[in-house]
């Protein structure tokens, strides 16, 4: 999944739950269900959400939402397999963006 954030230093979970199309809910829920998702909390305890923790957001819901994966089975992935797996998505994630620019360069033809 390709998200579309600016660059910051921490991001709200509006903004977060808004680039994932899912609701903030979900990210809460995540947060407790995943020990790699520490955001940190200002004085009012609201998250503030880093670009390390975007990336493994975005790890977490390619592993549940687009591959299928149960909670229990994408925490041991991430437990046992997290480089292997980090790879593997980075790879995809370059593809992606790759084929992005080729169809925007196709539609300018």
């Amino acid at each position: 999944m390709q998200i579309d954030l600016p660059e910051k230093r921490y991001y709200g979970i509006g903004e977060v739950a808004r680039a994932f199309g899912v609701n903030a809910s979900l990210i809460r829920f995540w947060e407790k269900e995943f020990d790699v998702l520490q955001p940190k909390k200002n004085a009012k305890g609201n998250r503030k959400f880093t670009p390390q923790d975007i990336k493994n957001l975005q790890l977490i819901y390619h592993l549940v939402k687009e591959r299928g994966f149960t909670l229990d089975g994408a925490r041991i992935h991430l437990k046992e397999e997290k480089q292997k797996t980090l790879s593997n998505f980075d790879i995809i994630q370059k593809l992606e963006r790759v084929k992005a620019e080729l169809n925007k360069i196709k539609d300018q033809l």
